[in-house]
């Protein structure tokens, strides 16, 4: 049976609380091993796919997070909503560390990183609005209820990292009106689109990146100790979200590639079909 929700766990939440954990599985994709084994269990009676997006001894770095196998993996499980946990920089002074932004925008500003499934063949999937509406009302919803101080909508500003921003970087992102900074929501929000999941986040901040005072800097103990005080309330909003993941209906997301397929799927070659032959099985035969 197909497993509705995913949820993707990045810095700090390794694990899900409260997951009555039934089996991990180690899932072999065309695009190499995710980053972790996939844990699936229930929550709130709600059968759930978990996966540390790092790795649980967080081995990958954010350029390196093996992105496609992970959203490959959940597609391979039948997973139709995605969300994403991750820890997130702060670039407006009303958004406060331990607090948590579900955005509704993303600006990529990566270079090194794969962002398609697809490539070499054309396939040109609409991504306007790349965080699924459904599923982010409903994530803002969970949030709220979890007593958490919740900001609704924002840009998300997707940097390469490792390491963090320079202060000019910072101030630049701020002067385009973006609200956080992060190293991981894309390629996983593109590859999400292309595979048709409705994807969500939930962006726990931790820090006001480097723009806001000249003495502060962020560490990696800051990150982590910010995370740790917000993982009960994180754990309580996916339950939330488990218990009513039914009631969403159909998301946009869910037929991205209706009109996306440029390339006729008789002239893929052939190593490229059999990677995405997972994704478009349901047009392969009135394609072909």
């Amino acid at each position: 049976m197909a497993i509705q929700l995913g949820v993707i766990g990045g810095s700090g939440f390794y694990r899900m609380n409260g997951l009555e954990i039934l089996e991990e599985r180690a899932i072999e994709t065309p695009f190499g091993l995710p980053a972790d084994k996939i844990v699936i269990g229930l929550l709130e009676g709600q059968e759930v796919a978990f996966l540390a997006r790092h790795g649980r001894k967080h081995q990958y770095n954010p350029t390196h997070v093996p992105y496609q196998a992970n959203i490959w993996a959940m597609k391979s499980l039948g997973v139709k909503w995605l969300v994403s946990v991750s820890a997130v920089g702060s670039l407006k002074e009303e958004i406060a560390p331990r607090h948590v932004v579900v955005p509704d925008q993303i600006i990529d500003r990566t270079r090194h990183r794969a962002v398609s499934f697809f490539d070499p063949v054309a396939v040109h999937v609409g991504f306007s609005d790349p965080y699924c509406p459904l599923l982010s009302s409903l994530l803002i919803e969970a949030a709220h209820q979890s007593g958490i101080v919740t900001h609704s909508g924002g840009t998300y500003i997707a940097m390469e990292g490792p390491l963090f921003s320079t202060r000019a970087e910072s101030q630049m992102y701020r002067s385009w009106g973006a609200s956080i900074i992060g190293m991981t929501g894309i390629p996983e929000a593109k590859l999400a689109r292309e595979a048709e999941i409705a994807y969500g986040a939930l962006c726990f901040v931790t820090d006001y990146d480097c723009w806001r005072l000249i003495e502060e800097v962020v560490t990696v103990d800051m990150v982590i100790g910010h995370l740790n005080a917000n993982a009960e309330a994180g754990a309580q909003a996916l339950r939330h979200v488990a218990s009513r993941i039914n009631s969403l209906g159909v998301s946009p997301a869910h037929n991205a590639l209706e009109n996306g397929l440029l390339t006729h799927p008789s002239d893929y070659p052939p190593d490229a079909l059999d990677r995405v032959r997972l994704l478009i099985s349901r047009f392969i035969d009135k394609k072909l």
